[in-house]
């Protein structure tokens, strides 16, 4: 079926949510990109209408999902929660704006494409209203396995993540802050169960009745619908870790041909979006320290695995809330202007 062409009014934008971690991540990424909006509209909740942002220098008052609809931006960039979008991503698309979705909400819905552009931005059709963003840990794994899928494919994954309190929010930022510094435990915000401050909690999300948390199903079902193939065997363990500067993930993968080191080494690094860091004898290796702040994905430790046939071992590092978040949807709208 042949591609419809997409009308998109590119000079009129509106991020959703941009008074929260990703949403004001998507206006500074807007900047640095200089994203071609001449009318940049920021949206939040009710509670958040009549503040102020500062885009370009400029002051932009903060308004409603109602009157943002009825100026009916070219696209909208949605963070502000799955049942947010749920409800208000039909209705900014009722009026022919181009939802790019953060949340989880239509992520696994078959008739949204789940996109990262240096991946399958070849799905996006003229009638999608409604596109998904995958999850932060998703993004930064399909990022560094796609040169490797498409050489060698892949049997099997085994991940296990390491993540910022960023992907859970300004709130988990404050309880880590405020354990940090000791503050009375009733000052303290809590958006984890125990303690992060010197810890680490096998605990992303709510539990399923799998014993799988659904960050990590998300890992294992994302992963499959951005590479079209639902034969990949992939299991994932996600943990919480006291850190701010980005996502790191432990990544085990089963090729379908064997490899030489040397050649996986040659694909990551001509893969768009993806670092190498890989010279552990200099001590460089993927940290996110140095990651945050960063769009590209780094990766590093790449080594066979040698107790099992066409197996290999990458350690992999990301800033969830660019690559992982704000900067993928901004590339996703980039795409749609350059092909509308």
């Amino acid at each position: 079926m042949e591609k419809k062409k997409r009308k998109i009014d590119s000079m009129k934008l509106a991020v959703v949510g941009v008074t929260g971690l990703v949403g004001t991540k998507m206006v500074r990424v807007l900047e640095e990109r200089n994203f071609q909006v001449d009318e940049l509209l920021a949206v939040a909740s009710e509670q958040s209408v009549g503040k102020e942002i500062r885009f370009r220098g400029q002051k932009l008052k903060v308004i409603s999902m109602q009157e943002a609809i009825d100026r009916k931006p070219g696209i909208a960039l949605f963070s502000a929660g799955g049942n947010t979008s749920l409800q208000w991503a039909p209705e900014f698309a009722s009026v022919g704006t181009t939802v790019i979705d953060n949340s989880s909400a239509w992520r696994m819905d078959p008739d949204v494409p789940l996109v990262v552009p240096e991946i399958n931005a070849g799905v996006l059709r003229g009638d999608h209203r409604i596109i998904a963003n995958p999850n932060c840990s998703t993004i930064q794994m399909v990022v560094a396995l796609a040169p490797l899928y498409q050489a060698y494919g892949i049997e099997r994954i085994v991940v296990s993540t390491y993540q910022s309190v960023t992907g859970t929010g300004v709130k988990a930022v404050r309880q880590l802050e405020g354990e940090e510094l000791s503050a009375p435990e009733a000052e303290i915000e809590r958006a984890y169960p125990h303690s992060i401050h010197r810890n680490c909690l096998p605990h992303c999300d709510v539990f399923l009745d799998n014993g799988y948390t659904k960050e990590e199903m998300k890992l294992v079902n994302e992963t499959r619908k951005i590479f079209g193939d639902q034969n990949i065997r992939i299991t994932a363990t996600a943990v919480r870790v006291p850190v701010t500067g980005g996502h790191s993930e432990a990544v085990n993968v089963e090729l379908k041909k064997d490899f030489t080191l040397e050649e996986v080494r040659r694909l990551l690094s001509d893969a768009p979006g993806v670092v190498l860091e890989d010279d552990p004898a200099q001590e460089k290796y993927p940290m996110p320290v140095n990651a945050h702040g960063h769009d590209e994905v780094f990766v590093g430790r790449i080594r066979r695995d040698e107790s099992c046939d066409h197996c290999l071992n990458l350690w992999v590092v990301a800033d969830n809330l660019r690559k992982g978040a704000a900067t993928n949807a901004i590339q996703i709208a980039e795409y749609l202007i350059r092909n509308r």
